[in-house]
């Protein structure tokens, strides 16, 4: 009987810990571009290790024109499980099988978003999504990302 409990002990412990994501990425680098409005502009790239740096460039805090002073370079460790759970979205998304571009170009005044995904391996897939409403599970991904900008703890340096 104790050799059975060890047993099951052992497959339960050894299932938990398959169960986290796997990234194949090495970086996930997203970059949200302007608008004639108030579209917030930042550029965010996020490691394998969960370290990441978030370049805020306009309207990331505030409408207020004057909020440039807050703007600026912050790094930060994305928590675990809120990294884990982007690397499902992308990998949900099989980024590579997604088109390089998207968008209505005849439209004016919609921000775009550049993501660019470093594969372990080496290889790199880069989306322009002009209006950001390319797929819904990359709206998804967008949003929860725009999210990591306030979720999450950042140091400024710069």
């Amino acid at each position: 009987m104790k050799y059975l409990f060890s047993l099951l002990a052992m497959f339960l412990l050894l299932n938990c810990s398959t169960n986290k994501v796997n990234s194949k990425y090495s970086t996930i680098t997203y970059e949200a571009g302007a608008c004639f409005g108030f579209c917030p502009v930042y550029k965010m790239t996020l490691n394998a290790d969960r370290t990441a740096i978030f370049e805020a460039k306009r309207f990331n805090f505030s409408r207020d024109t004057s909020s440039e002073k807050d703007e600026g370079t912050f790094k930060g460790t994305i928590n675990e499980i809120q990294y884990e759970e982007l690397v499902s979205i992308l990998n949900s998304l099989n980024p590579k099988e997604l088109k390089d571009n998207y968008g209505n170009q005849n439209v004016s005044d919609l921000p775009t978003s550049y993501l660019t995904l470093n594969y372990e391996d080496g290889s790199v897939k880069k989306i322009k999504d002009y209006g950001k409403h390319g797929t819904p599970g990359l709206e998804k991904l967008y949003q929860f990302i725009d999210d990591l900008k306030t979720n999450q703890n950042w140091t400024k340096i710069e």
